[in-house]
């Protein structure tokens, strides 16, 4: 059998290599190893060289496009810790002191994984794959490819896999739920899925995403599962859940947890009701549903749908009869003070949070698999909820009049 004949543009780097290390007296595994620390630290001063070029905005000793009073100021040495030993750098200085380095930060004595997490970062801010490989080569000299940061992202497969299915705690106060749509290749084509997801807020009045699922499409037997999953977490108990006007969605809730109160949401109902209304007309029709939704109890409420219902039937019969249809979970704030009330009677809490994942995820019009997707999710998730600190306002309030109405299950 013939022998393969060798890649001539690889022998041709290996002889380049031999040449180089025969010309730096390299001998040992010790020699190769300080190689690699000036091959390091040659990089990092030099993409740090970069990050000051943009602060300042003009290249060293170019003082042609100098436009600020800021300038170079020398440099201050740094040792950081590699896998490859400890290597000195000289990092570069502003004479205003403002410069804050982001590839070795100020404080920052390791560089282990570093590009990896920047890498991380920007896709978590739904850089394209081409807009992190332009910026990692622009700042830092360094050659990315698709699959090379493909690679670094499905690091965090694992990580996804852990969230999913983290220990809940066994009572949320309110769990809010509600589905995004994405397409997504499948099997040569490609399709539109939905992507379930629910934020809680706990018994200590913080908000959290208990989890994000990947499905087919909307339905209530997904829901089902969805909430299936969260039980098996050990989220025993739902106080109330907030959701949207689904078909059979409060069914999948009351098989999953029979006490929990629904609250549909009443902004998605008031958006269905107006949608084929003519714009003459919308002021008006505004203004009586808000006599429905906005009225001090139930009895008031009901009073304002039947005027409703007689002034506006006659051109529009299936707005109140969609009132009547759901009244029994639209009408759940009503038994509750101004406090809850403000907190269940409409979705804005996950609507708010799916804006910031459609910013995120603009760039991308499809995903090549569910796991592509869930990877930008779940970068995009630890992004949005690390500003999540801290309760409620007026939380205390919420937590006594929530201790009034379900007090054996708090």
């Amino acid at each position: 059998m013939a022998r393969r004949s060798k890649d001539p543009e690889r022998a041709a780097k290996r002889e380049k290599m031999s040449n180089l290390l025969q010309e730096l007296n390299v001998s040992s595994m010790e020699d190769i190893k300080d190689l690699f620390k000036e091959m390091i630290g040659t990089f990092l001063e030099n993409g740090l060289e970069g990050e000051l070029d943009e602060e300042l905005g003009y290249s060293k000793y170019d003082y042609k496009n100098k436009a600020t009073d800021n300038s170079r100021n020398g440099t201050s040495p740094k040792k950081v810790r590699s896998s490859y030993g400890e290597i000195d750098l000289e990092v570069p200085r502003d004479r205003k002191g403002e410069f804050e380095p982001e590839l070795i930060k100020k404080q920052q004595t390791s560089i282990s994984g570093d590009i990896e997490e920047k890498i991380l970062s920007m896709y978590a801010k739904g850089m394209t794959t081409s807009d992190i490989e332009s910026h990692i080569r622009d700042i830092y000299g360094l050659s990315v490819s698709d699959s090379t940061i493909s690679r670094i992202t499905d690091k965090i497969l694992p990580l996804v896999k852990e969230w999913q299915s983290r220990p809940l705690e066994s009572v949320y106060a309110v769990v809010f739920m509600d589905a995004i749509h994405y397409h997504v290749r499948s099997e040569g084509q490609i399709i539109k899925k939905a992507v379930y997801i629910a934020i809680g807020i706990n018994m200590e009045g913080t908000r959290e995403v208990l989890g994000m699922w990947v499905g087919e499409n909307e339905s209530a037997k997904f829901w089902l599962s969805v909430l299936n999953s969260l039980k098996n977490r050990g989220l025993e108990d739902i106080l109330i859940a907030c959701v949207d006007g689904l078909t059979g969605f409060p069914g999948a809730i009351e098989a999953a947890y029979p006490k929990t109160e629904i609250q549909q949401c009443i902004i998605h109902q008031i958006r269905n009701s107006t949608k084929y209304v003519s714009y003459k007309d919308i002021k008006a029709l505004m203004l009586d549903l808000k006599e429905i939704y906005a009225a001090v109890d139930e009895p008031t409420a009901l009073d304002g749908l039947e005027r409703f219902a007689n002034k506006w039937d006659v051109k529009y019969p299936k707005i109140s009869k969609s009132w009547q249809e759901h009244w029994a979970n639209l009408s759940t704030y009503f038994k509750y003070p101004q406090e809850v009330r403000t907190l269940i009677y409409t979705t804005n809490t996950i609507e708010g949070f799916n804006r910031q994942l459609r910013k995120v995820t603009k760039s991308k019009t499809v995903f090549p698999t569910d796991d592509s997707l869930l990877k930008m999710l779940y970068l995009a998730t630890m992004d949005i909820t690390r500003k999540w600190t801290g309760r409620r306002k007026d939380w205390g309030a919420i937590h006594s009049q929530l201790e009034v109405f379900f007090e054996d299950r708090i």
